[in-house]
């Protein structure tokens, strides 16, 4: 009995000393993983956690580039950039966005129907997407809302830059003007996404468009240490951003002003250009209309105004419009003439008013003629009908060639607007390609003064006299100012 006892004993010994052992070992397991796991956190993935803790302290901005300046030939800023105070709020980084909207709306004194067109704006975009409150606070406003920062979780103010335009129209058409980026400039301009921030602003049309890579600049960087409220304690870091090129154009401000006066209510264009070196002095289209409307973005009543103005503002007319040039192309017939042997210097036509050929009349805009007249009193009266008949020797082909080397019917500017349009100047080939049909005589009479299909921009008329002013000296049309030169 006492042996059997001592065996079942020393079993139950033998057992617990297992269980022991085993739950030793496993709590030494458990411990030697929770050393190895902080020697990991301390060692290993310091940098990591120091990185995680510092963001919940830290905050960076991007702030907007500041972009180029454009100046007239003297100097004068026509296009810079003024410091603006923004309020932005990114909705997924607030906890109660409708109480935030309401603090705002009494904070800043938000209109009903602003107030209404801000959360329509929301409901339309990503929950991570900037959605901006303001874009041009009073300073009084910003102060404000740097006040109560603490009770506006998710509210941001943002020192930005707007452009200003300080001679308002009479610059627009040569300029252009900047709005918001679009996603369509997004895609299409690397430059533009590589620099973007909410409330870009980039060139749409005109020189801010074409030289928008150059102009852009590139972003500061603002580092702050924040509060639990995200209110700026103290600002770490501050890398400055590099403002974008300034670009010297060749106009002079005051003939550009005086070319709006003379343009005043009325619907046209000017061009000025050096008849040597193709520099454009100014270039006015009209009417035209504040860039500055464009800025904070155009309210409807604005757009519509310009819109539905029957004289159509937008258009740049000095290189978009199209029209025929009439007699201020008798000068390019002639010299094709003479050119091509068709006629010499004492060639003479009768001038009756009026000349019948296979059944159609063509009259001169002096209805009882101008009598005997030459070469030269012709181009002085602008008789119809000795341009008639010269251009019925001359024939429609040749007029071509001459008036192509003078800059009539191509794009003029080589990209610098791609706006530009490239006009028209008729020929057999052209008219059977465009057409279908075939080159009749009388087709060739009209176009010797500058009407029937040719089609020529203003801009295209200004190169095309200078051209002749200089002697024939092929110029080409530059407004941006070369200091090799």
């Amino acid at each position: 009995m006492f042996g059997g006892g001592g065996d079942s004993g020393y079993k139950k010994l033998s057992t617990v000393n297992r269980r022991m052992f085993i739950m030793t070992a496993a709590k030494l397991v458990i411990f030697g993983g929770i050393i190895t796991r902080l020697f990991s956190l301390q060692i290993n993935e310091n940098k990591k956690y120091l990185t995680l803790s510092d963001k919940n302290r830290l905050r960076e901005w991007r702030l907007p580039p500041v972009r180029g300046d454009f100046e007239d030939f003297f100097g004068n800023k026509i296009a810079s950039n003024l410091k603006v105070y923004q309020l932005h709020v990114v909705p997924e980084q607030v906890e109660d966005f409708r109480y935030l909207m309401i603090r705002l709306r009494d904070i800043l004194d938000i209109d009903s129907k602003t107030f209404k067109k801000i959360l329509k704006k929301r409901s339309q975009q990503k929950s991570w997407e900037t959605l901006i409150i303001s874009e041009n606070l009073s300073w009084d406003q910003f102060a404000k809302i740097n006040f109560y920062l603490h009770e506006l979780s998710g509210a941001k103010p943002v020192l930005s830059v707007a452009r200003n335009y300080p001679y308002d129209e009479k610059f627009t058409h040569l300029l252009g003007y900047v709005a918001q980026a679009s996603e369509k400039d997004l895609i299409e301009n690397e430059v533009i996404k590589k620099s973007h921030v909410p409330g870009l602003r980039v060139g749409k049309i005109g020189l801010e468009k074409t030289y928008e890579n150059q102009l852009i600049g590139s972003n500061g960087i603002q580092r702050y240490e924040v509060n639990a409220y995200g209110k700026r304690i103290n600002q770490i870091d501050f890398v400055e951003g590099k403002k974008g090129t300034n670009i010297k154009l060749t106009v002079d401000t005051e003939i550009q002003a005086q070319c709006n006066e003379l343009l005043k209510d009325k619907a046209g264009s000017i061009c000025v250009m050096d008849i040597y070196t193709g520099e454009l002095i100014a270039m006015h289209s009209s009417p035209s209309f504040d860039p500055n409307l464009f800025l904070y973005g155009i309210s409807h009543d604005n757009w519509n105004e310009i819109l539905n103005n029957p004289k159509k503002p937008l258009i740049n007319r000095s290189i978009q419009g199209l029209y025929p040039p009439g007699s201020t192309i008798k000068p390019i017939v002639a010299l094709s003439a003479l050119e091509n042997d068709v006629i010499s210097t004492k060639f003479k036509v009768n001038c009756t008013g009026k000349t019948e050929m296979y059944g159609q009349t063509y009259h001169c805009w002096k209805d009882t003629g101008h009598g005997i007249v030459d070469l030269r009193k012709a181009l002085k009266v602008s008789c119809d009908t000795f341009f008639y008949e010269m251009s019925r020797r001359l024939g429609v082909d040749r007029l071509n060639l001459t008036a192509k080397k003078f800059g009539l019917g191509e794009k003029v500017f080589n990209g610098t607007y791609n706006e530009e349009k490239k006009g028209l100047i008729p020929s057999t080939q052209w008219k059977k390609n465009a057409l279908g049909r075939g080159w009749v005589l009388g087709e060739t009479l009209i176009t010797g003064i500058g009407q029937g299909y040719m089609q020529t921009t203003p801009l295209q008329l200004c190169l095309m006299t200078a051209q002749l002013a200089n002697g024939g000296f092929k110029i080409k049309p530059k407004i941006i100012y070369d200091k090799k030169k």
